[in-house]
């Protein structure tokens, strides 16, 4: 079938398909370089950026694409040249991943560490600052979690993916059925004691 497409299609269609218009080495160092510039660009611009995204992060998330484009496929508009290129980064981005599972050293080049920006209560300023949120949004970020003041936690990260992570005071934490379930058992044998003591 596709022989037949191949063979029905005009030469020059066929052509601009399936031959590549540079060479293969020289698209795969474009991809690899790219990559590994966006990936840097991104690891500098910070977690907030993979976080709590504005209207002007989601215009450079949008844009970012369209300013490479040209850099990773050159002349070559192919088939097979986007095939490659496609390739290569979903190859490049596994051996990364295995790469930082591996080595600590790696993980932390890639990713980083996370960012306490709240510890016992207290607001750190400087980390905040450093991962570029305002009060406003670490407000809005620990809200979701429960917590109505940052009185109420013990400990908020910013962590390397974009995620916030927000530990409450044992205080401010919900309840669970299971924290309910002890309580009535303990009041329960309380009772039963105090019941028993009283019968004597």
């Amino acid at each position: 079938m596709f022989e037949q497409l191949v063979a029905a299609a005009p030469q020059g269609v066929v052509d601009d398909l399936l031959n590549l218009q540079m060479p293969a080495a020289e698209k795969v160092i474009r991809t690899v370089a790219i990559y590994l510039g966006i990936l840097l660009i991104i690891r500098v611009a910070g977690k907030r950026l993979m976080a709590q995204m504005n209207s002007q992060d989601l215009v450079v998330v949008l844009l970012l694409s369209n300013v490479v484009q040209n850099a990773i496929i050159g002349q070559d508009n192919s088939l097979v040249g986007g095939l490659l290129g496609a390739a290569v980064l979903v190859i490049v981005n596994a051996a990364l991943d295995h790469w930082a599972l591996r080595s600590p050293r790696v993980a932390w080049l890639l990713d980083g560490r996370p960012t306490v920006v709240v510890q016992d209560g207290v607001l750190d300023p400087r980390a905040l600052a450093h991962v570029g949120m305002s009060p406003e949004e670490l407000n809005n970020a620990i809200q979701p979690h429960g917590a109505d003041s940052l009185s109420e936690v013990q400990r908020v990260a910013l962590e390397p993916g974009g995620s916030i992570t927000v530990e409450l005071k044992p205080d401010a934490r919900s309840a669970t059925i299971g924290d309910l379930r002890r309580a009535v058992d303990a009041l329960t044998a309380r009772l039963d004691t105090q019941g028993g003591a009283g019968a004597r």
